[in-house]
């Protein structure tokens, strides 16, 4: 039975939230700012705290170039004694341009400590062909590094699709790039055909990656790819997609759009928690991109018998947020 209740929102206007538990104690917290110019980086000994925590800005979007607009998503890891910021960055204001949109990049801090400006530029992340991309993520696996990401391959209709490929280091791929999901059934169809968001987490013999579909206003929500923990990554037929999504808007709990989550465990190790961004109302009129009022949340949830997360529905707020 669940023992832990955290008091929404944790952070407010912080969307696609995530949150990384050192072996120090500290929870760190990073997320897409509004604005979309810097990367802020927030720890506590708490989740509940992290409102109020010590919070710095490590980084800053250069004044022009592919990393000046637009800086999305992201993620804060501890690789290899390093630690890494994963983030997408454009070189254009306007998100709907087709031919100025997003790259992925990674930054790295040597230092045992993160919370300083002592992060270097390591560059792009360079996939398999160059076009929109976003929202990478990290995990290791029989120890291999492996990274997911959200990319819009020209081919095939769509926004964006989730790739997967193993890495030669923190910021560089190798070798096959495995197409592993695209938007195909209606609910991830919702104003825009996307996956994105992708995040993993690795229990009861299985790795399980969670993503979010269709457009960012209420209409966004969660799905699940899940593989065994014996097979390889990188083969297609290993993987299984649920047909249904596994977390969405609860009307009666005023929680819309809920994902771009992430995974960690609460104060005493025990309970896996999800972290997510959602909207205390429906999208009114305006690109949801340009509206600040997601905010990160935190829960925890169980498992079932066959070793699959129980998500719920996203709870309500401790009070009353606009």
């Amino acid at each position: 039975m669940r023992k832990t209740t955290y008091k929404n929102p944790i952070v407010l206007e912080r969307a696609d939230p995530w949150i990384y538990k050192h072996t120090d104690g500290y929870y760190y917290f990073t997320g897409s700012l509004p604005g979309y110019q810097s990367i802020e980086l927030r720890r506590a000994k708490s989740i509940d705290t992290l409102q109020e925590a010590e919070t710095l800005l490590i980084w800053h979007a250069h004044e022009s170039g592919p990393m000046s607009q637009l800086i999305w998503a992201p993620e804060i890891h501890y690789i290899q004694g390093k630690w890494y910021v994963y983030f997408a960055a454009s070189d254009h204001e306007e998100i709907r341009d087709k031919d100025h949109h997003h790259r992925m990049f990674v930054i790295e801090n040597e230092s045992v400590d993160p919370m300083n400006t002592n992060w270097k530029e390591k560059g792009q992340i360079i996939t398999a062909f160059d076009h929109f991309s976003l929202d990478g993520t990290v995990f290791t696996h029989q120890d291999r590094l492996y990274y997911v990401w959200a990319q819009l391959e020209p081919k095939i209709p769509g926004n964006s699709n989730l790739y997967l490929s193993e890495m030669e280091n923190p910021w560089t791929l190798k070798g096959q790039q495995l197409l592993l999901s695209i938007p195909e059934y209606d609910w991830e169809k919702q104003g825009f055909s996307v996956n994105e968001g992708p995040a993993v987490i690795i229990r009861n013999g299985k790795i399980f990656i969670t993503y979010s579909g269709s457009a960012t206003d209420e209409n966004y929500a969660m799905g699940m790819l899940w593989m065994d923990e014996s097979a390889d990554p990188l083969d297609s037929f290993a993987w299984h997609k649920l047909p249904e999504p596994v977390f969405v808007s609860s009307e009666k709990n005023r929680q819309f759009g809920p994902g771009h989550n992430s995974f960690t465990v609460s104060e005493d190790g025990t309970e896996d928690v999800l972290v997510y961004h959602a909207r205390p109302e429906k999208n009114k009129g305006i690109d949801p991109l340009d509206n600040p009022n997601r905010h990160a949340n935190a829960q925890v949830f169980t498992w079932d018998e066959q070793g699959f997360p129980l998500f719920g529905e996203p709870e309500p707020y401790a009070e009353v947020i606009k």
